[in-house]
């Protein structure tokens, strides 16, 4: 037999999902049978599968300990390096500035240094996340950008930051702007990109097109021109949308290639000013709340800024 007991981040979620997170192991099946058979309880009494816990409701478990076998250890995280780079932080959110090259989540290529794993190694250095007293909640990112991309991305500290901000995200009320240096000049000084996106998982590529087609996914780009040098232009991008890839395809398309972007630009273009990596920053994140968000109503029209990323030294 197994007791949990739940806490502020568990607290809220239906059992079904809750026992799925605590005991992975679990098949599904199984789960429904013991629930059906009062194998799982709540506070010694029959439980439903849709039944939302509240904050210190005592679950428990009569299923066999085989279900209970250690998986991959919750403190993998561990061997990272301690070197990530917080720009805004409180008692729910961290904000932190990712380097271009850095995934947010592992991959088959990489599983150690990511984003995600220096934010938890980050905050079990300050005691601030313990897994051990953690059932089936784990800090986690709110958005994500490109590897290859660097700049701003969003993480909670607890379930119901992350809760909040997800839905914040969903309806557009926290607004992300991206700096970029493109090839060419524009004629008007602002716009706008419309367009659906199609994605290739296999080759991580994404394809435009003008009218939806099936699969795609619409995408939607402001743009303002900041400054032109040479045959370059210093962009700032709204994103209203958030696709993979999105503004390096969508800019590409447009005849406006990102300095820097071999996948959807060119590279010997590129090398005449010396640029190795894409030039793309998630440089700033504006919190613009139109409706309630309880408790992070205080970050409301509070804004995170970047300094101007390295490509910017090219217009001066």
């Amino acid at each position: 037999m197994r007791e949990y007991i739940i806490s502020q981040n568990d607290a809220g979620q239906r059992l079904d999902k809750f026992i799925t997170k605590a005991v992975p192991k679990l098949p599904a099946s199984l789960l429904y049978k013991y629930i059906r058979t009062k194998r799982i309880k709540i506070n010694d009494k029959r439980a439903q599968q849709m039944q939302k816990l509240i904050l210190n409701d005592l679950v428990q478990l009569y299923i066999n300990d085989e279900f209970f076998e250690q998986g991959e250890s919750p403190l993998d995280f561990l061997n990272t390096t301690d070197d990530l780079r917080v720009v805004y932080e409180d008692q729910n959110i961290l904000i932190a500035d990712k380097p271009a090259g850095l995934l947010c989540h592992s991959d088959m290529s990489e599983s150690r240094h990511t984003l995600i794993n220096k934010i938890l190694l980050h905050l079990y250095n300050k005691r601030e996340y313990l897994p051990e007293k953690e059932i089936s909640f784990t800090p986690a990112l709110c958005n994500r950008i490109d590897r290859n991309t660097a700049g701003l991305v969003i993480a909670a500290k607890n379930a119901e930051a992350l809760r909040i901000l997800c839905e914040k995200i969903k309806i557009r009320e926290i607004k992300k702007y991206y700096k970029c240096a493109v090839f060419g000049k524009f004629n008007t000084s602002s716009g706008e990109l419309r367009s659906f996106l199609t994605k290739d998982g296999d080759k991580n590529l994404v394809s435009v097109s003008k009218r939806q087609t099936p699969g795609s996914m619409s995408a939607v780009s402001k743009y303002k021109v900041l400054m032109t040098q040479d045959d370059l232009s210093l962009l700032e991008v709204e994103l209203i949308t958030g696709r993979t890839h999105q503004i390096r395809a969508q800019f590409a398309d447009a005849g406006h290639p990102l300095l820097g972007d071999a996948k959807y630009g060119n590279a010997v273009r590129s090398k005449i000013y010396g640029y190795s990596w894409q030039a793309l920053s998630a440089y700033k994140i504006k919190f613009d709340f139109a409706t309630d968000a309880g408790e992070l109503q205080y970050l409301n029209q509070k804004t995170i800024e970047l300094p101007p990323p390295e490509f910017e030294r090219l217009f001066f």
